[in-house]
């Protein structure tokens, strides 16, 4: 009876120092084998931006004519008000800073019909700048672009300085992809030599937009 005891407490005391012996070696037993990972939950959490990510975004909508001042008919927008709503699309590309704070540049396409069946193309290229609020899931950048815009109507064409505010609001879909919605104010103004025949145009844009986080 003695020598069972003696075993036994042999034993008990081999197997409690396995762990302290892997662990005096370097050994650390992997505690974290039964943690399920990202797909056992079939979810994503979402993390902070950092300095060095980038987004490339992908956005399709439409462009409602708002404000034009100005009456000239030698430039783009000759018979202010007779724009139609007009088709619009963009790809751009963001840096962050930080994060919050991001730059990059956007470039994009915009065409619209007269009263008169005929096309207006503008094509604007902007630098952009921006800040983004971050709430769980869900992203709100706020980004201004400078640039210029190529336009053509006819056989007018111009090209001159453009500025777009932009609001967006998106949904983290998981660590690759976010969709939304933006909306944006365009200030397009063209000012001739005569300035007597300078006309500003206004339109307000809405798309939705894929974004590719990398």
């Amino acid at each position: 009876m003695q020598r069972a005891w003696a075993f036994l407490c042999i034993l008990f005391l081999a197997v409690w120092t396995v762990p302290i012996h892997a662990q005096e070696e370097g050994e650390e037993p992997d505690y974290n084998e039964d943690i399920p990972i990202e797909s056992d939950w079939g979810g994503y959490a979402p993390g902070l931006y950092s300095r060095g990510d980038q987004i490339f975004m992908m956005s399709a909508g439409v462009t409602i004519p708002m404000v034009f001042r100005g009456k000239s008919r030698n430039v783009l927008f000759a018979g202010v008000g007779q724009i139609k709503v007009g088709g619009t699309g963009s790809l751009s590309y963001s840096y962050f800073l930080n994060s919050h704070i991001f730059v990059g540049a956007e470039i994009q396409g915009m065409f619209a019909s007269t009263r008169g069946k005929d096309m207006l193309y503008v094509v604007p290229i902007t630098a952009r700048v921006g800040y983004q609020f971050v709430i769980k899931r869900f992203e709100f950048p706020l980004a201004l672009g400078l640039g210029f815009a190529p336009q053509k109507l006819l056989d007018f064409n111009y090209a001159g300085f453009f500025l777009k505010s932009t609001a967006s609001a998106f949904f983290r879909f998981n660590a690759d992809w976010s969709f939304g919605l933006n909306t944006a104010w365009w200030w397009i103004p063209q000012t001739p030599k005569d300035r007597s025949k300078s006309v500003y145009g206004n339109f307000f844009e809405a798309t939705l937009s894929a974004r590719y986080h990398f």
